[in-house]
């Protein structure tokens, strides 16, 4: 990437990542067109190429903003000081489903990004996306009482089964076309999280 992009004006940086969140998270990556990011971004082709090189190096640069625009967005104090896995993982979820209703483009490429298959970009997107689950347990549950949980039972994997089951449900009502309603999704992961606390917790604890 050339770090000449960093000298735009920070409304103009945003505007390009917008446009690309907007056409790769609307096409999958081989029929999201380069010529239609650049017409939305207001910059010509070349322009864009002038900073990104490629299509590839615009999509993960994209992926890597999106992901900080997320991050940002569930840390803050309170989140690191909840010591209760499944109040931690509730209140994160709310904060990031929250954040993608309120950012469409986000959220439609987020999706994507998740589901990305046999691309030219799957296999550096699906690391990616693996490092920072790993990067994400590391950081928000490092204050965790352990103790509830039982002694046979893997928190992490947990924590990976929740994200796997919310980010399905997300996709699945994108699929279908139907809007994503954020009352329904605080519903449904309310039932999610009660089902593994049965399964994961000390009898004391549930």
């Amino acid at each position: 990437m050339n770090e000449a992009f960093y000298e735009l004006p920070k409304e103009k940086q945003k505007a390009i990542y917008n446009a690309a969140m907007e056409v790769f998270g609307t096409y999958e990556y081989k029929r999201a067109s380069t010529d239609l990011i650049a017409t939305k971004a207001g910059v010509s082709k070349g322009l864009l190429f002038y900073y990104f090189h490629n299509k590839k190096t615009l999509y993960l640069h994209t992926f890597e903003y999106v992901s900080k625009i997320v991050e940002d967005a569930i840390t803050d104090t309170h989140l690191l000081e909840i010591t209760d896995f499944f109040e931690l993982i509730a209140y994160a979820t709310e904060k990031k489903v929250n954040m993608l209703i309120e950012n469409p483009f986000i959220m439609h490429f987020s999706i994507r990004c998740f589901y990305s298959q046999k691309e030219d970009v799957s296999n550096e997107i699906q690391t990616e996306i693996s490092n920072g689950k790993a990067k994400k347990y590391d950081m928000y549950f490092k204050n965790l009482e352990l103790g509830k949980f039982k002694e046979d039972v893997d928190p992490e994997r947990i924590f990976h089964m929740l994200v796997w089951i919310t980010d399905g449900y997300l996709h699945s009502q994108q699929m279908e076309g139907r809007q994503i309603q954020i009352e329904e999704i605080k519903k449904e992961f309310t039932q999610w999280a009660a089902m593994f606390k049965s399964i994961a917790y000390k009898e004391e604890f549930q």
